[in-house]
C-alpha cells in the first residue's frame, strides 16, 4: 500500500498546542475520518494533521442508515484500531448517541475513549453541553464541540439540512459557540452552515474551528474518508470532492486533499452554502 521507508510528514506528534499554533499562524488544519489501522497508517504517511474516528462508521462501515445505532463500545473498538496505526496525527473520537446525556455518564464514556487511544472526544450539541464540557475539561479531557448540522439529531431536524441560514439561527450558533468556549471546549466543529457564518464564527472564537460544508474560512477542514476516495455510492453531499482521480493512488489522493486544504483551493465556492 505504501513504501516501508515512507515516513509521516510530521516530524513529531501533533498536539492540541500544535493545532492552536496553526490557528494563530493561519495555517489550515487537515482532518480525515479513519476507522482502522491500515488507512490511518497511510494518512500519517500523507501528512494529515488530525484524524477523526467518527460515528459515521455506522453508515460507511456498518451499513446503517444513520449514526444512531453506533455504541460507545463500537467507538472504543475503532479508536483502538486507529491508535495502533497512528504515528503523529492528533486523534479525535466521537462520543456515540446518548453516551453523554448526563455529565457523569459523559465522563465515564469519555474516559473509555481516551483509554482506547483518543487525544480528544467530540460531542454534538450547543450550550446545554456546557456543564458536561466543563466537567470533562476539569478532568483533563480535551473536548471538540460539534455545532450546526448534528447528525445524531437528524430526526429532530427533519433530515440533513443546512443550519444557521436565518439571522436568528446564526446568532444562536454564535451564542452557543461562545458558551462552549467559556466552558472549556478546545475545538469547535461546524457542519453544513453558510460560508459567511463559518467565517464569522472562526473570527469570533479564540480556539481552532474545523468545518465540513462550512466554507473555506474555518481553521481546518474534515471529510469522510470514503467520500473523498469515491467509495460513497449513494447521495454525494455538496461539500464532498473525490480526490482519487487523475491516476492517483490512495496516498497521493490524501496528499492532494492536504495540499488543496492548505492552499485554500478546497473547499471551493461550489462546495459551500449561502
Amino acid at each position: 500500500m505504501y513504501s516501508d521507508n515512507a515516513k509521516s510528514k510530521h516530524t513529531k506528534p501533533v498536539t492540541l498546542s500544535t493545532l492552536k499554533k496553526m490557528k494563530e499562524d493561519k495555517e489550515k488544519i487537515t482532518c480525515v475520518t479513519s476507522y482502522d489501522s491500515s488507512f490511518t497508517s497511510v494518512l500519517n504517511v500523507a501528512g494529515v494533521d488530525t484524524i477523526l474516528v467518527g460515528d459515521s462508521l455506522g453508515m460507511v462501515i456498518q451499513g446503517r442508515d444513520s449514526t444512531l445505532p453506533v455504541t460507545i463500545e463500537d467507538m472504543c473498538y475503532h479508536t483502538a484500531a486507529v491508535k495502533r496505526g497512528n504515528t503523529n496525527a492528533f486523534i479525535l473520537s466521537d462520543m456515540s448517541f446518548m453516551s453523554y446525556s448526563k455529565p457523569e455518564q459523559a465522563l465515564d464514556n469519555a474516559a473509555k475513549l481516551m483509554q482506547a487511544g483518543a487525544s480528544m472526544v467530540k460531542l454534538e450539541g450547543g450550550s446545554w453541553l456546557a456543564d458536561t464540557v466543563r466537567l470533562l475539561s476539569q478532568r483533563g479531557i480535551p473536548v471538540c464541540a460539534h455545532l450546526g448540522l448534528t447528525p445524531q439529531s437528524v430526526h429532530k431536524f427533519g433530515g440533513y439540512k443546512v443550519q444557521g441560514k436565518s439571522q436568528e439561527a446564526a446568532d444562536l450558533i454564535l451564542e452557543e459557540s461562545l458558551a462552549l468556549v467559556e466552558a472549556g471546549a478546545d475545538i469547535l466543529l461546524y457542519e453544513c452552515i453558510p460560508t459567511e457564518l463559518g467565517k464569522t464564527l472562526t473570527e469570533a472564537v479564540p480556539i481552532p474551528t474545523i468545518g465540513i460544508g462550512a466554507g473555506p474560512h474555518t481553521d481546518g477542514q474534515v471529510l469522510v474518508l470514503q467520500d473523498m476516495i469515491g467509495l460513497n455510492l449513494g447521495h454525494i453531499p455538496k461539500f464532498v470532492k473525490n480526490f482519487l482521480t487523475d491516476g492517483r493512488n490512495i496516498t497521493e489522493a490524501f496528499e492532494a486533499y492536504i495540499k488543496e486544504v492548505k492552499d485554500m483551493t478546497f473547499p471551493g465556492p461550489e462546495h459551500g452554502f449561502k
